[in-house]
């Protein structure tokens, strides 16, 4: 579904210009400094808003200093009975140049998905070090979760895994670092990974960790692979040994895409990856092979590895 950006009235824009209500998913930012909440309202009864299927929240400040995310949550959650259509909602899309993640103020996102018992597409932008935080909920209709973060809170990702998402199709979790809040660890993932939990599941991303190796090993004995197509392991810090754990583990030829873009392989175990799933049809992307940092040190060498995704 194409974004449009609404800019507000006082832009000149009138509402016979604007594209269908339902056609698009409509943006939502403040860079004309008006309060979010005063554009937001404007918005509601401009569009025909019980027509409003995707909302994106951009910057929710203007061009000021970022401030915190409550009174914008709260007015998503006061304006559910005006939006009975909604079906996507994606908040925080705030780009590097107008915010860094690790800086980005968010709140505990639960009460506005329990408001839209009917959203299909759920997606949140946030680091455990700016407050993110979830709660396990019971949500009928959802079919894709995703948190993207520099440091999603191990918290967050249990109250993932105790949720209950009967529909649930499309996971995506962005782990982080430590540093912004991104304490999950393997354990945490476990009720995902045992493939009870969320009977529909067939896209699976444990994305831009610091324990991608751990994870990878995790992944190679985890039940849940074999109901997945898609299964995201990329943007962390995957080496040889996590890659080594895939291909001794469980068959993935079944998959249909193996995404570990930003990794850390060598270019042999890249061929062997390749080699071994490629000629079974699955879609392996191994693009952005990175190069580890190393420190020298009086007796020996350290490795450092960075995931895609932090600050």
């Amino acid at each position: 579904m194409p974004v449009a950006e609404y800019t507000g009235r006082d832009t000149g824009t009138d509402a016979a210009d604007l594209p269908p209500a339902d056609a698009v998913a409509w943006r939502i930012g403040a860079w004309d400094d008006r309060p979010f909440a005063e554009l937001w309202a404007e918005f509601l009864d401009t569009v025909a808003a019980d027509r409003v299927r995707a909302v994106v929240i951009g910057n929710w400040w203007g061009s000021g200093h970022y401030s915190e995310v409550r009174p914008v949550l709260d007015a998503l959650v006061a304006s559910a009975d005006r939006l009975p259509a909604l079906r996507g909602l994606f908040l925080a899309d705030v780009m590097p140049e107008e915010c860094e993640l690790s800086w980005l103020r968010m709140d505990d996102v639960t009460p506005v998905l329990e408001a839209y018992p009917l959203l299909e597409e759920f997606a949140v932008r946030g680091c455990g070090s700016g407050g993110l935080a979830f709660r396990p909920v019971r949500h009928e209709r959802l079919r894709v979760l995703r948190f993207e973060s520099g440091g999603l809170p191990g918290e967050t990702v249990r109250a993932v895994g105790a949720s209950e998402l009967p529909r649930l199709e499309h996971l995506a979790l962005w782990l982080g670092v430590e540093e912004y809040g991104g304490d999950a660890t393997v354990a945490d993932l476990a009720p995902i990974l045992s493939g009870a939990r969320f009977p529909a599941l067939t896209h699976l991303g444990l994305q831009d960790s610091e324990i991608q190796d751990e994870i990878a090993a995790a992944v190679a004995s985890a039940p849940v692979v074999a109901q997945l197509t898609s299964l995201a392991l990329s943007l962390g810090t995957l080496g040889d040994a996590g890659a080594e754990a895939l291909l001794t583990g469980q068959p993935l030829t079944h998959l249909r895409t193996l995404d570990l873009h930003h990794h850390y392989l060598s270019d042999a175990m890249t061929r062997r990856v390749c080699e071994a799933l490629e000629p079974s049809g699955v879609e392996v992307d191994v693009s952005e092979q990175e190069e580890p940092d190393w420190d020298e040190g009086d007796d020996s060498e350290e490795e450092y590895r960075y995931v895609a995704v932090s600050e």
